[in-house]
């Protein structure tokens, strides 16, 4: 586990954060601005805060009130910036053999050939940089951060400086280094997609402060953060099971412990684990718990009013336990009263299907 204590004035950046980053990939999300860089800058020792303790698993890397600093070559952390910063005149084996070499005495967690097989870079060993795409330098650039034997690895917005194309390239391998690498991740984004497909814990940062941290679904479902609420959008994540499809109207049925959607445009096959995100203006409310029949959205889970926004222009923001998920749904004002709506009152979310396009639907490979 990383755990982070900052307090520094850094140009017009004021930043005060305290935050735990558990085993997995936690993200740190938010606007330009609002600390992110700057922070992951301090754990690897680029940057020294006025004031803070870092500890990881324990051990302090930096303590400013006990005079540790812990030198940034002695952290044994990897780190993969934005743009791939390979060296240009040596080919991608010796680039990547010189994070090796920086592994030193210590414990390879990996060899070349996992590194290699895990980021699907075989058949890029022999060229050199120049030749690359944007998405392939950038996996070169996390297998020579992985093979220094890293004890955490730093992201800092790795696909910020990619195309659309390029992103989807190198997701799946993302995807996949995140769930296999078995060592803890801090990523940097304020992309909201990239964070609900890769990360298991969120850090949600603004103005230089922790707004929320928990897990992804958790902090996106809350509907308590404010200002900081608009930097999440009005989305939530649910876990799901394939059950089987696409059928003959192009449906994919998906399983839930509080009922069952069927989704569009999606061909997984059975048993496959999927996240799901789902804006709070594709849900509507129902009092009740009883199945609803006549009506054209089919996708109807059985949740619990656990919270109330502040009205805002008539809308009012409400947050649903969803058998031990979260879930947010955006209704009128005028709805909330005259349903009478308050924490502990049972009701029917209403999913529509028409709102979950394929991009909604993530692989899950962590579980």
């Amino acid at each position: 586990m990383l755990e982070v204590e900052l307090a520094s004035r850094l140009g017009a950046l004021d930043l005060d954060v305290s935050f735990a980053a558990p085993d997995g990939v936690t993200a740190l999300f938010g606007r330009s601005g609002a600390g992110k860089t700057t922070i992951i800058n301090c754990v690897a020792g680029l940057l020294r805060p006025d004031r803070g303790r870092i500890l990881l698993d324990g051990e302090p890397l930096l303590d400013t009130g006990r005079g540790i600093d812990v030198p940034r070559h002695r952290r044994r952390i990897g780190y993969v910036f934005q743009d791939a910063r390979l060296f240009p005149h040596l080919t991608v084996r010796r680039n990547l053999l010189y994070g090796r070499w920086f592994a030193g005495s210590h414990q390879r967690r990996s060899g070349l050939g996992e590194v290699v097989e895990l980021l699907g870079i075989d058949h890029l060993l022999d060229r050199r940089p120049g030749t690359l795409s944007g998405g392939e330098k950038q996996r070169v650039a996390i297998g020579r951060g992985l093979l220094s034997a890293p004890r955490l690895l730093l992201l800092d917005e790795p696909l910020a400086s990619l195309d659309q194309a390029r992103k989807g390239e190198i997701l799946p391998y993302l995807d996949r280094l995140c769930r296999e690498a078995g060592i803890p991740i801090l990523f940097v984004s304020h992309a909201l997609d990239e964070v609900a497909r890769l990360a298991t814990t969120m850090v949600l940062l603004s103005g230089g402060r922790v707004a929320a941290s928990g897990p992804v679904g958790e902090v996106m479902a809350r509907v308590d953060l404010g200002a900081a609420a608009s930097e999440v959008g009005a989305g939530a994540i649910l876990h799901l099971q394939v059950v089987g499809g696409p059928d003959a109207h192009g449906l994919t049925l998906l399983t839930h412990p509080a009922g069952e959607i069927e989704l569009p445009g999606v061909d997984l096959p059975p048993g496959h684990a999927v996240r799901l995100r789902i804006d709070a203006r594709d849900v509507v409310l129902a009092l009740g718990t009883t199945r609803l029949s006549g009506i054209s959205i089919r996708n109807q889970l059985r949740a619990t009013v656990v919270a109330l926004g502040a009205p805002m222009n008539g809308l009012t923001e409400v947050g649903l336990d969803v058998t031990g998920e979260r879930l947010r749904a955006l209704v009128t004002s005028a709805s909330v009263e005259a349903m009478r709506l308050q924490p502990g009152v049972p009701v029917l979310a209403l999913v529509k299907s028409a709102g979950l396009g394929p991009d909604a639907a993530l692989p899950e490979g962590r579980g």
